[in-house]
């Protein structure tokens, strides 16, 4: 591996740390505080995360472009034109960095560095939520980096943000992130045995949204 696809590895499993850091912890840091209330725990969960994800984008996008998520990286494999290796350091680094970011939020709240989650994900309305999360994120990121590059980590927060309130599964929209998620149960988790459907509707979601915008936004030639 060379040093500058090193370089970009590095950063997207640090940044996907730090995001999943700011998911897991603030899930945790919401429930301790909000006495019960669900809805304000969701609230302030949502807040942190779209704040975390602006600042995350910002410091590492220049470096890696801050994908920070799997579907993400292999929906604009195209346009960037990665090799293979590429893809999958980047993939190996978010999956990496999610673990890594779970396993930090534990400590800086003095849990168990590892909890198989018990929270119960796993009705077909979830699963529906997951693909439409998961839609929505690459259609903004394939038509933003190409109309809008500057404004990215502001719409992908406030569309993060959103799809936590608008979605039945609070938008993980990410496969990293699911998998990350089965090994902390607290306010964020999800059983490991609901991954696989998540992941699956993550996948469909991003495909369907990559098919459709490759034919929206393809130059008509005339």
């Amino acid at each position: 591996m060379s040093a500058s696809v090193l370089k970009r590895a590095v950063a997207e499993g640090v940044g996907t740390a730090l995001l999943l850091a700011a998911v897991v912890g603030s899930g945790i840091m919401a429930t301790r505080l909000s006495d019960g209330n669900v809805a304000l725990a969701l609230l302030a969960n949502a807040i942190a995360t779209g704040g975390a994800l602006i600042a995350i984008i910002i410091t590492f996008g220049p470096i890696s472009g801050a994908h920070l998520n799997p579907v993400v990286t292999l929906a604009l494999v195209e346009r960037a034109g990665e090799t293979g290796a590429i893809v999958l350091a980047y993939i190996a680094a978010q999956i990496l960095g999610a673990f890594a970011g779970v396993f930090l939020a534990h400590a800086m709240f003095g849990l168990p560095i590892v909890e198989w989650s018990s929270h119960v994900r796993a009705t077909p309305g979830e699963w529906l939520g997951e693909f439409v999360a998961t839609f929505g994120l690459v259609a903004l990121v394939l038509s933003g980096v190409r109309h809008a590059p500057a404004a990215m980590p502001y719409a992908v927060a406030a569309y993060i943000t959103a799809a936590y309130w608008f979605t039945s599964s609070t938008s993980f929209a990410n496969p990293a992130v699911a998998l990350a998620r089965a090994l902390t149960d607290t306010f964020a988790g999800i059983r490991p045995q609901d991954v696989p459907a998540f992941v699956a509707a993550e996948f469909a979601g991003a495909g369907t949204a990559a098919l459709l915008f490759r034919w929206l936004l393809k130059d008509e030639t005339h």
